[in-house]
């Protein structure tokens, strides 16, 4: 049906005069259809032809047509809006999840609302009483600590649909919440077994966090990788740190310069491996001649360091995506009596950083 261009004018000179904005029944009548199929047209285009979605989105943009989401969030006792909890939104692990999760509730008509707390337990209270206040319809949580998992624990319980990152997910009365992990054991596992193969026995493995899950499941893993090759874990260095935001340069510096020194570091592939690499650098050594090095997590530093660094890889698009399905999931009603748990693989990438040990 063609467009009502005279009638979209007039639309418009009116709400000059008046000040006012144009409505979802300025829209429909502009387009030609229902308020119904104008409605449904914008908020997803269930039950509604191509045609009349393009009509309708047409007319909305020439009448500068904004959604009032406070009547609708009245009218479908929904807010639209989904809250997001990370420590560090800096960190290029945090950002790429966060990039994916964002991109499948657009999809689904959803605002995604980001709360980096930079491992702050105040600043993460405040952020969930935040969500919690503007009545968010469901939240995607990886806290820094578990100093308050009172807090977003009252959020599940005041309706709002929890998902959990890559932590362990607490239990309620329908069971374990539902979560995205990554197998950060087997992947640690991998990674060791790889170096130990090579000839190394003086492996550091630096990570953030031995309370919280990631950092836990490494840790067992690289014991574990020793156990399975019935070697002693005699030279091996554990460094766990509170958060990779806490690691400095100075940090690496005294590793390495330990009498007897690494020769070959397991390395968070952020601010931690950033830190490594540089002191490595300080003090003359060559990777991998003098010291063998594996990032966790596929980074740009890893990719594009000379020598190229090997690396533990898991699709952080997949863990992002998947938060939003179970998201979705419980927003719609789906799997509440059996909250889903997502184990999401990771993968040993190969490249120049490792070889034999010079000196054991």
């Amino acid at each position: 049906m063609p467009f009502r261009f005279n009638y979209i004018a007039t639309i418009l000179e009116e709400n000059v005069s008046r000040l006012t904005r144009a409505t979802i029944r300025d829209v429909a009548h502009a387009a030609g259809v229902s308020v119904g199929s104008a409605s449904r047209a914008l908020n997803g285009g269930r039950n509604v032809s191509a045609r009349v979605i393009e009509e309708v989105a047409q007319a909305a943009k020439q009448l500068g047509y904004q959604p009032d989401f406070l009547a609708r969030s009245l009218r479908t006792r929904s807010s639209g809006m989904v809250g997001c909890l990370v420590s560090d939104i800096a960190n290029p692990l945090y950002a790429e999840i966060v990039q994916a999760a964002e991109g499948r509730l657009r999809e689904a008509g959803c605002l995604l609302v980001v709360a980096s707390t930079g491992n702050d337990p105040k600043r993460e209270q405040d952020a969930v009483a935040e969500f919690r206040g503007r009545r968010l319809d469901g939240v995607l949580v990886a806290p820094g600590s578990d100093t308050n998992e009172k807090s977003w624990r009252a959020l599940a319980e005041a309706g709002t649909a929890v998902v959990i990152l890559d932590r362990d997910p607490p239990s309620s009365d329908d069971g374990p919440f539902p979560s995205v992990l990554v197998d950060h054991r087997g992947g640690a596992v991998a990674a060791t077994r790889y170096l130990l193969g090579l000839g190394h026995r003086r492996i550091a493995l630096l990570t953030p966090g031995a309370r919280m899950r990631p950092g836990r499941e490494r840790i067992a893993g690289f014991r574990q990788a020793f156990a399975d090759a019935g070697r002693s874990l005699d030279g091996a260095l554990v460094c766990p740190q509170e958060s990779s935001m806490d690691f400095a340069y100075s940090a690496a510096l005294a590793v390495l310069e330990a009498p007897a020194r690494p020769t070959a570091v397991i390395a968070l592939g952020t601010r931690i491996l950033a830190g490594t690499l540089r002191a490595a650098r300080t003090l003359g050594l060559s990777i991998p001649e003098d010291l063998s090095v594996v990032s966790v997590g596929d980074t740009d530093i890893a990719a594009v360091h000379t020598p190229a660094i090997t690396a533990l890889r898991w699709s952080l698009e997949d863990v992002g995506r998947a938060a939003a399905e179970l998201l979705l999931q419980r927003l719609k009603g789906d799997g509440t009596t059996a909250p889903p748990r997502a184990l999401l693989p990771v993968d040993l990438v190969l490249r120049e950083s490792c070889a034999p040990p010079t000196r054991t």
